[in-house]
């Protein structure tokens, strides 16, 4: 197949685009700087000039391939400040693919999340989200949007991923834990802790967006978890171990002062299953746990920057 990948040169992306190519796919990758575009000539793909707001290159890239995964989306905006902008774009993106694959049964895979699908709940892949017209709720009427395409003749399908995607080289939610209580001298978590997290690593996440641009019927969901909920008490001793610096709790009210823009995020609690993923793809997380990779020590052998995404 030759699949047009956006984001294929993200953190997620980067690992996806050498899966693909390993299975025999061709891969023509967004790139939206020299910089990107270089990394995806090396790794062996073709390269599309453009950003997601280009909506032509995007409809045209889809016309001519056989299959869309879509990871891109504004995480340089959304997390600072203009998270509804990001979703809004992101839809626009999602309906100009639609449009383009109508009527062909070519697959669309939507990289969507998990985060507050159902707060303090396991969610499960039928678990259905609330729409209720807040910014984060866009992203979750995107996601439905993509479903629907299943009655025009799509293969759609939406890779719901857990909120760390985690591996060698990550500067996302745990890396700016890292930073965060490297700058602070503790590691903190919120109120007892006890809130729990799914987490997937990148490579088994990477398999999964593969697996499903192959063989997912249309309208499936998909859960990217490997684990169903690590608390996140658990998570800030073990980097409270690696840094040498206490762990301790912080006060929900004190969240945004201490953790930045991560404290509107680290007292979720979203644990969620993967179960019928696994039996519908066969799909087989092979890679370490979350705790597993920290504690290899990775996240801490240089300062990390704090991420925007």
């Amino acid at each position: 197949m030759r699949i047009f990948v956006t984001g294929a040169s993200g953190w997620l992306g980067s690992a996806l685009v050498p899966d693909l190519l390993d299975a025999g796919h061709r891969v023509l990758g967004l790139a939206r700087s020299d910089a990107s575009a270089a990394a995806l000539t090396t790794a062996g793909a073709e390269v599309v000039r453009g950003t997601v707001d280009d909506l032509d290159v995007l409809r045209d890239a889809a016309i001519a391939s056989d299959g869309v995964i879509h990871l891109a989306f504004k995480h340089d905006i959304a997390f600072t400040g203009d998270f509804q902008g990001a979703a809004e774009a992101d839809r626009r993106a999602v309906d100009t693919f639609g449009d383009a694959l109508a009527g062909t049964d070519r697959p669309f895979v939507l990289a969507g999340g998990l985060a507050g699908l159902a707060p303090g709940r396991v969610a499960t892949e039928r678990t259905t989200p609330a729409i209720d017209g807040s910014p984060t709720s866009i992203r979750s009427a995107t996601a439905q949007a993509v479903l629907a395409l299943a009655a025009r003749g799509v293969r759609s399908s939406v890779v719901r991923l857990a909120p760390t995607c985690h591996g060698e080289g990550d500067q996302g939610f745990m890396a700016t834990l890292v930073a965060t209580a490297r700058a602070k001298g503790v590691s903190g978590y919120l109120g007892d802790g006890a809130n729990r997290w799914p987490a997937v690593h990148r490579l088994d996440a990477a398999r999964l967006f593969r697996l499903a641009v192959e063989k997912a019927p249309a309208g499936s969901v998909l859960h990217g978890t490997a684990e169903e909920g690590i608390t996140i008490r658990d998570i800030a001793e073990v980097i409270g171990r690696h840094l040498g610096v206490p762990v301790t709790s912080v006060a929900p009210e004190a969240a945004a002062e201490h953790f930045g823009w991560l404290g509107a995020f680290l007292g979720m609690d979203a644990p969620a299953t993967n179960t019928l993923t696994r039996e519908l793809l066969d799909w087989q997380p092979t890679h370490p746990g979350l705790l597993e990779d920290l504690d290899k020590g990775h996240y801490f052998h240089t300062p990390a920057a704090t991420a925007t995404a």
